[in-house]
């Protein structure tokens, strides 16, 4: 796997003033992966390929969990790396991001096509606002991926609300997080995803600081 940079987590979505592309090739089960990353105002934290990313395709990688024909939905994907790792695998993988990334995913999306074809279903992009329209989606996927997508405290209820609506009884939630104590990461896994939810955590990389939880619904 090749190395990022480590970028520092931005306040807002100013960070990037200037508007620019760079790509990025990284090898996961002995395949190539050319990510687009769209720098720029807008996108803003959906830019980047964040270590927590490289840390869930890893996972995947080295993990006994067979992703061949499971149906899987990965949230705030910005790149979409995750996900297309999973399309990859053999998974039937739906890629869920804010509207402004949709063009992103959908781009990285069809750049990395396999040379013989997706072995699964093509990946679908959509938008997701959580709290808003996960209504429009089902509520029964296998896996509920997502990767540092746990960093401001005011989206903590939505996105609950929205891993409750997705997940059934078997339903498993990977979520890949660097554990930002200023941005309230440890408080979710350690007191608002356990309302709702059985969390076990699976990795910890205690020198980059990222840990990766699965979770169960809970049955009430």
């Amino acid at each position: 796997m090749n190395s990022n940079k480590e970028y520092v987590f931005p306040a807002d979505d100013d960070l990037f003033e200037e508007t620019f592309s760079a790509d990025a090739v990284y090898t996961f089960c002995g395949q190539e992966f050319k990510i687009n990353q769209a720098f720029g105002a807008n996108l803003g934290v959906a830019a980047p390929v964040w270590d927590a990313a490289l840390h869930l395709c890893r996972f995947f990688e080295e993990s006994p969990v067979d992703l061949k024909g499971k149906k899987i939905i990965e949230l705030g994907a910005g790149t979409g790396i995750v996900g297309i790792l999973a399309a990859r695998l053999g998974a039937d993988v739906t890629i869920t991001d804010l509207p402004l990334a949709v063009p992103q995913l959908q781009s990285n999306v069809s750049s990395n096509v396999p040379s013989l074809g997706w072995p699964g279903a093509i990946p679908k992009v959509f938008p997701l606002s959580w709290g808003k329209d996960q209504h429009e989606f089902s509520s029964d996927w296998d896996l509920v991926l997502g990767a540092d997508i746990v960093y401001l405290p005011d989206t903590f209820p939505l996105l609950l609300d929205t891993l409750s609506h997705l997940c059934r009884v078997g339903t498993v939630v990977y979520l890949s997080s660097k554990m930002r104590a200023e941005h309230g990461t440890p408080a979710f896994y350690g007191g608002d995803l356990p309302q709702r939810f059985n969390v076990e955590l699976v990795q910890r990389d205690l020198e980059q600081n990222i840990n990766i939880y699965s979770a169960t619904l809970k049955c009430l």
